[in-house]
């Protein structure tokens, strides 16, 4: 019997495909998994539970031992939170799997980025693995550094690392960012677009990752960084995909950079009273405001990655999203739905 996968993060919105993705495909895997996380999904598909934290390195000693291979997606993704929470889970974390799976010789490590660690992107330049990041906030900092700590790994003690820096995840399983901003929001009748939909985003379909990873399995170069990302869109290319499968047209709410900006920097510094992460956080404004012309040719050429189509991956996410029953939660929202909405 081959040995075992580890997978990290596997609780969450990626693990939650990955893990299903990967079985289909004849990999056996472990997975590192907190006591308080909703596992029940892995053990029907024959996932090996083992219990503990990528912050605690002997609960990663002992996870890893005996597997092959490792694919390291556990993270803290928010926009917003305290530094030393970016970095305890982010950078500590994954200096603890990266010891442990050098210790135990692994044959492969995965480590799973994001392309938003470049920072604030000029307009003027394509978005590829040489692009030099300047990143911004704690979470964008705290992966870059952990980037660099698995490559290091790689050239000082031979461990064959490589990285993978996905796009905006999108698809069935969450409510937050990209889904948020494109899906729900606009079902739960808050249509708001910045600036006429003009900046561009980088949109991955969450199976897609998957499938980076998997190809990356057999194909990823140590040493090497890719993207894995579809083509970049405009909000508006979004939106109107969106309304097209919807079957209606949606008036938005044309909000100015200006006033979102303020509205961001207001809820940002109540947050420190009300200690509650803010509905429009200000460090989302580097995610909208900005244009992430972002190139996967790489992938596409070293691992034969190929990305969904916007549209069939909006599809599956409206499906899911209908067979949950979001909507319009109270009277306010009902009537913005009804006077925004016309059928196509």
């Amino acid at each position: 019997m081959s040995a075992p996968v580890l997978v990290t993060g596997a609780t969450g919105f990626l693990g939650h495909t990955l893990c299903p993705y990967l079985v289909e495909r004849g990999h056996r895997l472990r997975a590192l998994v907190r006591p308080t996380s909703n596992c029940e999904f892995l053990p029907p598909l024959g996932v090996e539970l083992a219990w503990g934290d990528v912050r605690d390195a002997k609960a990663v000693r002992a996870a890893i031992e005996g597997c092959s291979t490792v694919v390291h997606a556990a993270g803290k993704f928010r926009f917003w939170g305290r530094h030393e929470d970016f970095f305890a889970t982010n950078l500590d974390g994954t200096r603890n799997v990266l010891e442990a799976a050098r210790q135990a010789g692994v044959e492969r490590f995965i480590f799973i980025s994001t392309i938003a660690v470049i920072g604030a992107p000029h307009t003027d330049r394509v978005i590829d693995e040489i692009y030099p990041p300047t990143p911004w906030d704690d979470y964008q900092r705290s992966k870059l550094e952990a980037e660099r700590l698995t490559l290091r790994y790689h050239r000082e003690h031979g461990l064959p690392t490589l990285v993978l820096r996905p796009g905006a995840f999108y698809g069935p399983g969450s409510h937050y960012a990209f889904n948020r901003l494109f899906f729900e929001d606009l079902l739960r009748g808050l249509p708001v677009q910045v600036d006429r939909g003009q900046h561009v985003t980088f949109p991955v379909y969450i199976r897609d990752v998957a499938q980076g990873i998997d190809l990356a399995l057999g194909r990823g170069q140590p040493g090497e960084v890719y993207n894995i990302s579809g083509p970049s869109m405009s909000h508006r290319e979004i939106n109107d995909t969106v309304d097209r499968l919807l079957g209606y047209r949606t008036w938005r709410f044309n909000a100015p950079t200006w006033a979102m900006l303020a509205l961001a920097q207001a809820w940002t510094w109540l947050s420190r009273y009300t200690r509650r992460e803010p509905y429009y956080p200000l460090n989302l404004a580097l995610y909208v405001f900005y244009d992430w012309q972002v190139s996967s040719h790489k992938a596409r050429r070293e691992l034969g990655f190929v990305p969904t189509p916007f549209e069939e991956g909006a599809r599956a996410t409206l499906t899911w999203y209908r067979e949950l029953g979001v909507g319009p939660a109270n009277l306010l929202t009902r009537l913005a739905a009804r006077v925004t909405r016309r059928k196509l």
